[in-house]
């Protein structure tokens, strides 16, 4: 069996984790090179003692070029603002590159330096990279040298959003997106909001209108109703949301409920109906009647739990679904990406069911 080399930059933290944990079970990779800053030297298992006698490597310091050399494919899980360089020497050097930051996910630059206060160092390679959502950008993924993957609130959100945006079912600037995220979404780096006595037992929104996964939703969102041809007039055609997020007191995982006003009347059956057309033969997307969506779930999965209902009443249209924001959120979908890349099936590497209870 031929293995392809990959290689994990800013392994050391909880997505880079997830990604180790991921890869060394998938069947045709060798893991080759592992990168951290702050553990250069030590061994992987002495950070991460769950995968001890599973990845005998050390963390190493990020070389891109020297990293390129021992890799055919590389997965960089840097901060944001930190991905532009290494992506740009890799690219260079012809490799195929996933990043996880949020470097390459917003196709305007200047939105992108409005967002992170960052002016883009590389914006000739925002064109080339491709949105990781594989749902709706499977064909592109495939070919695609420098995939962009997606944040783990726009996952949800997009997600449970895009059949009502390509059916023009929804006045678009009137989605409003409440969305509840374990802690290990704000990263390991140690802050007070995150310490056990401040979190615990605790729920608080954050960033009530500027979180910075705000454009990449709307810039989706809004891709989606113009490659259907919705909207005639400039507020039909202008996707805004309301986004307010919060932190629960939970390891990991994702509920994103999405509100948005109907145009005309929705019927439930008919409206699920087209969910389960949208979604027909997507293996890591289910679709629940009988059930809510529930991150525990999903915990240590690569699914994505989606639920549609509607208050007639008030004529709105509400959506909710669950992830686990280090999975499909983050690490899983880099992998389901590379998978499309290389032309191997989907889901290998990612098939496993979440763990319960």
């Amino acid at each position: 069996m031929t293995l392809v080399r990959v290689a994990v930059a800013g392994a050391s933290g909880y997505t880079g984790a997830e990604l180790l944990r991921l890869l060394s079970q998938h069947p045709h990779v060798n893991l080759t090179a592992v990168t951290s800053e702050k553990s250069a030297g030590v061994a992987v298992s002495s950070v991460y003692p769950h995968l001890q006698n599973v990845i005998d490597l050390n963390f190493e310091a990020l070389a891109p070029e020297a990293l390129a050399e021992r890799a055919d494919v590389l997965f960089l899980a840097l901060p944001h603002t930190k991905s532009m360089g290494p992506v740009a020497s890799c690219m260079k050097a012809g490799k195929r590159v996933i990043d996880l930051s949020a470097d390459f996910r917003l196709k305007d630059p200047h939105t992108y330096e409005t967002w992170y206060q960052t002016a883009h160092a590389h914006p000739d390679l925002i064109e080339s990279a491709v949105y990781g959502l594989p749902e709706l950008h499977r064909s592109a993924i495939a070919q695609a040298r420098l995939v962009a993957s997606p944040g783990c609130y726009p996952t949800a959100a997009i997600l449970q959003l895009a059949p009502l945006l390509v059916h023009g079912l929804i006045v678009p600037d009137t989605i409003v997106i409440d969305a509840k995220s374990g802690v290990s979404g704000a990263g390991r780096s140690p802050a007070l909001p995150y310490h056990f006595p401040e979190a615990h037992e605790s729920l608080e929104p954050y960033k009530i209108g500027r979180h910075r996964h705000i454009p990449e939703i709307e810039q989706e969102l809004a891709g989606l109703a113009k490659k259907h041809g919705q909207g005639t007039t400039d507020r039909e055609s202008t996707v805004t949301i309301a986004f307010t997020p919060h932190l629960v007191p939970m390891n990991r995982g994702i509920l994103s409920t999405a509100y948005a006003r109907v145009k005309g009347t929705l019927d439930v059956v008919e409206l699920r109906a087209l969910y389960r057309d949208f979604y027909k033969g997507e293996q890591f997307v289910r679709l629940l009647e009988s059930a809510m969506p529930n991150p525990r779930h999903v915990r240590g999965a690569n699914y994505c739990d989606i639920a549609v209902h509607t208050d007639t009443r008030a004529g709105w249209v509400v959506t909710v679904s669950a992830i686990d924001n280090l999975i499909k959120g983050a690490a899983g979908q880099a992998i389901q990406a590379m998978n499309l890349m290389l032309g191997y099936p989907e889901g290998m590497g990612l098939a496993a069911p979440g763990i319960y209870p």
